[in-house]
Formats: C-alpha cells, structure tokens, sequence
C-alpha cells in the first residue's frame, strides 16, 4: 500500500513538472496562483490615487505573484488604475420602513498597455450584503470598513486573473484586426473588378459604333 502511494505521488509530481515545462514554453510562467505572462513579469503600475488603499492592495499582489514593479516606460507593459467606485441598494426593511439589509458594490475600472500589442481597458465589480443594525452605530461603521476593504483585496485578486488572461485577449484582438483587414481588402478589389466591367462594356459599345458606320448617318 505505501509502494502505491509514493508511485501515486511520483506521477503527480512528474505531471505538475511536465505542465509547468509546456507552460513556460509557451511564454507563460507560474506566479503565485495564476500561470502569468512572460510578459508582465515586469509591470508598471500608475492610478488615480497613488497612495490609496486600492494601490496598495494591488502592489502587494505584485509581490505575492513575483511581478516586478517598475517605473512607467514606453517600452514597459502598464496597470493603469482609473477609477474606484461603491454603491449600495437596500434589500429588506424593519417593520418601521427603514433599511435592514443593504447589498454593496464595489467597481474598479483599470486598462493595460502592452508595447507592440494594444491596450485594453476591463472593468471589475465585486458584490457584498451588509446587515445595518441601528442599535450599534459604531460597530456598524467598523464592520462596513472592513466590508469594504476585504471588497478590494478580492478586486486586486480578480484584476491578476485577468492578467492571467491577457495573451488571450490579446491574441483575440489580432485575429479581429486582421479579419477586418482581409474584409476591407475584399470589398476593395470587388469595386475595382466592377469598374473593369463596366470599362470593358462602353469600349465595346464605341467599337460596334465604329463598325457601324450607318447607324451614325442614321
């Protein structure tokens, strides 16, 4: 039974290797939780509030996920961090009408540039409900700060997925560009075929008139 085991455990291991060997063949490499391109292994990031608590989640993913931060160059793939918002709607009441139950939403809009590809601009939004007990003011306070933090530190991680995604989506808007591209070449030499057409057809109306010379005197 331990001989299962531990050969049990040695193809696993051997798998796990061989995945991370093809993965980082194909440019991708395993930071932290998610396989991230080669790519961003060296980031920018710049936002609307440098020093805010949303940036500083986002630096420490950096350094949990191995991803050097650098200053801002055009030769550098950037985060750029746009804008954060909260909003909230009620979900049930007291007896009295007011509010018991409240649902948060929290809305981060960021774009990334990647020198030679593109830039691509994503929006995340994490949900959260939140009980208002009127009989604890203060309390409730402390617990929605907390609520909202923890909406951050989930938005942080979801803006690394997408990271994890960004070859993809990437690669996507390529194949749209060229299959515009190949569309506009199309409808292009469509029109030039028809003039031709339509150039051969009179120059063979004044020909036959030439050689009609009768249907001129008539």
């Amino acid at each position: 039974m331990k001989a299962f085991l531990s050969l049990k455990s040695t193809i696993r291991t051997l798998l796990i290797a061989v995945m991370a060997l093809a993965t980082a063949s194909c440019g991708f490499h395993l930071r932290g939780n998610y396989m991230l391109p080669d790519d961003i292994a060296k980031l920018s990031l710049t936002s609307f509030d440098r020093f805010g608590p949303l940036t500083r989640q986002v630096e420490s993913q950096f350094k949990l996920h191995g991803i050097e931060s650098v200053p801002p160059s055009p030769t550098v793939p950037n985060l750029h961090l746009i804008s954060e918002s909260t909003g909230e709607r009620t979900l049930s009441l007291y007896q009295n009408s007011r509010a018991a139950e409240y649902e948060l939403t929290y809305n981060v809009s960021y774009r990334i540039v990647v020198p030679e590809k593109g830039s691509q601009t994503y929006t995340t939004k994490v949900n959260r409900t939140f009980l208002d007990n009127p009989l604890t003011a203060l309390a409730k306070s402390v617990e929605r700060d907390m609520i909202e933090d923890e909406m951050r530190q989930q938005a942080s991680r979801q803006i690394m997925r997408q990271l994890a995604r960004l070859t993809a989506d990437f690669n996507k808007l390529e194949e749209e560009k060229l299959e515009a591209m190949m569309e506009d070449g199309t409808e292009t030499n469509t029109s030039v075929t028809t003039e031709a057409i339509e150039d051969t057809q009179a120059g063979n109306t004044l020909f036959a008139d030439d050689e009609n010379p009768s249907n001129k005197a008539e």
